[in-house]
């Protein structure tokens, strides 16, 4: 091949990455800026940023479940002056409230000077990420002397990415004599851990005709869970006395038990330059910190009454009474608007849906740079840009005047934004908006990019998560 082809074939090959690369339209006219919001900062910003995010690996080492968000994030606004929801006498013009939903979904509230039936600003995000479970029969012995834990699988993930991976037991069990016991094994020094075993390159030819998604499958997601057999028992007999003991629990608490499988890694930075935050559960975790960080920061009494909304099950379709499916956030306006303005009617209810602006925060995946070419280059988001507007089209958009509002506060702000549409028929993905925007609630989608999104360690950009804070913070002022 001659060099000047050589040359063309190279140029080809980097095309996607220069048109990402281009900075076409300047910030300043109101249109998306084609360049990295770094290059935005000041140097007291960029020290901002590297600051903000040193809280939030923090929450990320101690969210390790939906629980044990709600939790945290209930702790974080104690702290900064919230309290319990227990009275409609609490409901005054810069009361800060926390409404708990079962310990797994959660909601914080400042009360505005103007009746919540006139309009609200609402945040919604959702604070379960992708992980395994166990089953109610949860041990089994296998081959090799060893026992397994028995699982299945929640939410969208790569079943290859969990083997060779040290993961950690959380969660909960309910006994049946009327305990609560809190289960974490696999942070602590000294924890054990439990790893899914890949099959050795010296043996495994007659698995390597298994495709991408299926290299392994559904029921050899079983991490090894011990390997001492008793003198007359099994491995995994040993390993059900063991929980027996530990816990002192009968093997039927085990049947009402919430067990989750998470990688036992803790935050880090990313990269040389520290520009990244790496974790697992970022998905959407990342959200649901910010948002919740965003209320905690409000200073004042705003006009219009802010509520963050922290849902779960997001990543199995927002089911059960702690998803955005649920009927607790009609709950909770009920509750509102029969305290301001007893007794609380159906059409004063509805009302109050009607006026409450809503952006549905969740993350997106951003442009990968190993591969481009699953990206539509002029649309796709890119980590370190800003804050993502999410465009899916077909009828999941707000109507255009409240996206253009939300795209006046970013500009009049300096916040750095970025628009987000998936490649057409390719793929995608939705988030709680659909509920909200049912309950005529006016929803716009908003996130950032990560990398590895739904990966057992997910990637941000620190100035994305600091972009994503203004937002909601001047979205929650906004009049």
């Amino acid at each position: 091949m001659s060099t000047s082809k050589t040359l063309a074939s190279v140029l080809l090959l980097c095309l996607p990455l220069a048109l990402f690369a281009q900075e076409a339209i300047p910030s300043d006219t109101g249109t998306v800026a084609a360049k990295s919001a770094w290059l935005e900062l000041t140097p007291e910003q960029k020290t901002e940023v590297m600051r903000f995010a040193e809280p939030y690996k923090d929450y990320l080492r101690h969210a390790k479940s939906a629980a044990l968000s709600a939790a945290t994030l209930a702790a974080l606004a104690q702290q900064s002056g919230f309290t319990p929801f227990t009275s409609p006498s609490q409901v005054k013009s810069g009361a800060r409230l926390i409404i708990n939903n079962r310990d797994r979904a959660i909601a914080f509230v400042v009360i505005g000077s103007d009746p919540i039936e006139t309009g609200s600003r609402v945040i919604a995000a959702h604070e379960d990420s992708p992980h395994i479970n166990l089953k109610s029969r949860p041990v089994i012995q296998a081959p090799g002397s060893v026992a397994l834990f028995k699982t299945t699988l929640y939410g969208g993930l790569k079943k290859y990415q969990w083997s060779n991976l040290p993961l950690a037991l959380v969660g909960r069990i309910d006994t049946v004599d009327g305990r609560h016991l809190q289960v974490n094994i696999g942070f602590a020094p000294g924890d054990p851990v439990f790893v899914i075993a890949d099959s050795a390159p010296h043996s495994d030819s007659q698995l390597r005709t298994r495709t991408y998604t299926q290299v392994l499958g559904g029921e050899e997601m079983n991490p090894v869970a011990g390997s001492i057999p008793g003198d007359h028992s099994t491995v995994a007999q040993q390993v059900m006395e063991t929980l027996r003991q530990r816990f002192n629990i009968h093997d039927e608490d085990l049947v009402s038990a919430e067990l989750e499988l998470v990688p036992a890694t803790q935050p880090a930075d990313v990269g040389l330059d520290l520009g990244l935050t790496g974790s697992w559960g970022q998905d959407d975790k990342l959200s649901s910190y910010v948002a919740s960080r965003a209320i905690l920061d409000l200073k004042g009494t705003p006009r219009k009454t802010a509520l963050a909304y922290i849902t779960n099950f997001e990543e199995v379709g927002s089911p059960n009474n702690t998803g955005a499916g649920s009927q607790f956030l009609d709950t909770l306006f009920t509750e509102l608007v029969d305290a301001q303005k007893p007794p609380a009617t159906d059409l004063a209810v509805r009302n109050a849906l009607r006026n409450a602006d809503v952006l549905s925060a969740d993350c997106n995946d951003g442009v990968n740079p190993l591969f481009p070419q699953n990206s539509e280059a002029s649309n796709a988001a890119v980590v370190g840009y800003g804050v993502a507007i999410k465009r899916y089209g077909a009828g999941f958009d707000p109507n255009s005047e409240f996206t253009a509002r939300i795209l006046r506060v970013l500009d009049q702000n300096h916040i750095a934004w970025q628009t987000q549409t998936p490649r057409v028929e390719v793929g995608g993905g939705g988030t709680i908006g659909g509920f909200l925007s049912l309950r005529n609630m006016e929803v716009l989608d908003v996130g950032i990019p990560l990398l590895s999104m739904h990966a057992p360690y997910e990637m941000s950009s620190k100035v994305d998560l600091w972009s994503f804070y203004r937002l909601m913070s001047a979205f929650y002022a906004m009049e």
